[in-house]
């Protein structure tokens, strides 16, 4: 659409630029007929010009099943497209820039978004869909990240780690007598010695039998693991559990069956993993490039200065708790 710069109509431009990213060139955009085919106007608002080339690759952009539902035949599905579409978004254009409205922040905001949208779906475009994504990468995905699809028992155990075994028995005696989650928590508050895990009630997480958890950075003794194998879930373990110098009163809460997935059942999830991983990628390269070739000043530091309104807790307004 040929527009004079004065006038920018940035709604209607967000859009094509949309199209333009993800919409291939004319194959015969080389040979001057067909160049000048498509530069004829088909309709002409104000200041702004629908040429045949932008109707035509902004139809061709659009998924069969999108496309018949402007009609039953290829001259009904032009004319509706143009009328209902292009023309109407040309329209709220004009309107939106004789408003102003690309200089309100909220409208502002609208703008970029689309078109750090259409930047993504380019990339998206450009790596293709998560089907076409190679055995060999998927094997090699399945290969690396083993520990996803092959995983042992595990299981889930609270531990209330005291100083002497006559503690530990009263505090275990104390438990068979109220043996709630709530009374477990208080105890463990009021007597583990160990700090990492007193304030969450001991629960050590999900521990396979060598000593392994889901917690980040702990490992748990074999001692422990072994008397949780020896009970019931739900049972605590009957007598202290010499653990080092120390004492445990240690209850298996629950287990997760070992589970083995075959490469077969996993494919159509490590094709989407290795997919958004790609589009991640590209997306993260692209910001990069763009911030050392346009990024020009910045300073954090200034972002001190900011004045953001703040409710009696110092959470910012509007914030959804």
């Amino acid at each position: 659409m040929k527009r004079p710069p004065r006038c920018e109509a940035p709604l209607f431009a967000a859009i094509l630029i949309a199209v333009a990213l993800v919409v291939p060139g004319d194959a015969n955009a080389g040979d001057a007929a067909a160049t000048d085919r498509r530069s004829h106007v088909v309709a002409r608002l104000e200041s702004v010009a629908i040429t045949v080339g932008d109707l035509e690759s902004a139809i061709a952009a659009m998924p069969p099943f999108q496309r018949a539902t402007f009609g039953d035949s290829p001259a009904e599905v032009r004319r509706r497209f143009l009328n209902e579409v292009v023309v109407r978004n040309a329209l709220l254009a004009l309107a939106a820039d004789q408003r102003r409205l690309a200089e309100s922040p909220p409208a502002a905001y609208q703008i970029e978004k689309a078109r750090s949208a259409a930047a993504i779906r380019a990339i998206r475009e450009q790596i293709g869909p998560a089907a076409a994504i190679s055995m060999a990468d998927v094997q090699r995905y399945y290969e690396e990240n083993r520990t996803r699809y092959d995983t042992p028992e595990r299981y889930l155990i609270w531990r209330i780690l005291c100083k002497t075994r006559d503690e530990a028995q009263a505090v275990l005696d104390a438990t068979k007598q109220d043996p709630t989650p709530a009374n477990f928590n208080a105890l463990a508050r009021e007597h583990s010695v160990d700090k990492a895990t007193y304030l969450r009630g001991g629960n050590l997480g999900f521990v396979t039998a060598e000593g392994g958890s889901n917690e980040p950075g702990l490992r748990v003794d074999a001692a422990i693991v072994g008397a949780a194998q020896a009970v019931r879930d739900g049972a605590l373990v009957a007598s202290p559990v010499a653990e080092g110098e120390y004492y445990s009163v240690v209850w298996r809460r629950s287990t997760i069956s070992a589970t083995k997935r075959a490469l077969g059942e996993v494919t159509a999830q490590i094709r989407d993993a290795i997919w958004k991983a790609r589009v991640k990628q590209g997306t993260d390269a692209l910001v990069a490039s763009l911030r050392a070739a346009r990024l020009r000043d910045l300073n954090p530091s200034l972002l001190k200065g900011i004045d953001i309104p703040v409710d009696e807790g110092g959470a910012p307004l509007g914030l959804a708790r």
